[in-house]
């Protein structure tokens, strides 16, 4: 590992990563405990739409992405809130309308395939530096974002209806939270693919939810836990010759289903013991 860390390309997935597993440990950690982690999926998938027509326009494919995502996250938001409309079934209808979208465009530009490996997965070790100050600017504004409207994000995360009565404007941060979540996914998007920004959102504040339910202590621990899959994951990729990003979403896998499979198995010895 050593070795490789002397390689540019390696020196700056590996600082992409851990930048990555800041934004993600905060913001996942706030969708884990509202229990809205099919929203990254349904945001991710549905700025595939603005990636299609990008490419069929002419313009950056990242700014069509980041407006689909935008608007995605908003659309959510009104229609779970304003409207009569599930929030499931809200983002099941802009994911699948977003990637329909996306495909069509994609098919009538001309020269251009349809490039649904790279959006899924990314190539971190593609990663320049120029980059890795996008990440770490996305960083700062969650940080700076997240920390002055701590509060309100934790009475509208652990009890709405007592921060309505208390005039947070519940809301708005709702709607804030989303459009975080929509600005992390396409940030990361290109680097890493949609696999790997779910996986950072979700797997780590998994996890760290089972150890503590203190929400400064999940974000710590949820960014601890993604930056130590990136280093393993990175690690494990170059040594066996696997793909990055999928190799990363492997491993944090693995380890989420080997704790609960443990926590099971205690479980059941608990129960028989007390039979016994």
């Amino acid at each position: 590992m050593w070795d490789l860390l002397g390689l540019e390309y390696m020196q700056n997935a590996l600082i992409a990563g851990l930048l990555a597993s800041v934004a993600c440990g905060i913001i996942g950690t706030y969708v884990v405990v509202k229990r809205i982690v099919f929203i990254s999926g349904g945001i991710s998938h549905a700025s595939f739409g603005g990636i299609g027509i990008a490419r069929f326009l002419g313009f950056e494919p990242m700014i069509g992405a980041l407006i689909f995502a935008l608007a995605s996250a908003l659309g959510i938001g009104v229609m779970s809130r304003k409207g009569k409309q599930r929030e499931d079934t809200s983002i099941g209808i802009l994911w699948v309308v977003g990637m329909a979208i996306g495909f069509l465009f994609l098919q009538l530009t001309p020269g251009y395939g349809i490039a649904l490996e790279s959006y899924l997965f990314g190539n971190i070790l593609m990663v320049t530096r120029t980059y890795i100050y996008y990440i770490l600017a996305l960083d700062i504004a969650v940080i700076v974002i997240m920390g002055l409207l701590y509060k309100e994000m934790m009475a509208t995360t652990f009890d709405e209806e007592y921060a309505e009565v208390s005039t947070v404007p519940t809301g708005l941060i709702y709607m804030i939270l989303l459009s975080l979540v929509a600005i992390t996914v396409v940030t990361l998007i290109k680097i890493v693919g949609v696999i790997l920004v779910i996986a950072l959102l979700t797997i780590p504040p998994a996890l760290s939810g089972k150890v503590t339910h203190n929400i400064k202590r999940m974000i710590t621990l949820s960014i601890l836990l993604g930056m130590g899959f990136v280093v393993a994951g990175l690690w494990v990729s170059a040594y066996l010759d696997l793909r990055s990003g999928a190799t990363i979403v492997i491993l944090a896998g693995a380890v989420l289903l080997f704790v609960n499979l443990y926590e099971a198995l205690e479980n059941w010895l608990s129960k028989r013991g007390a039979r016994t």
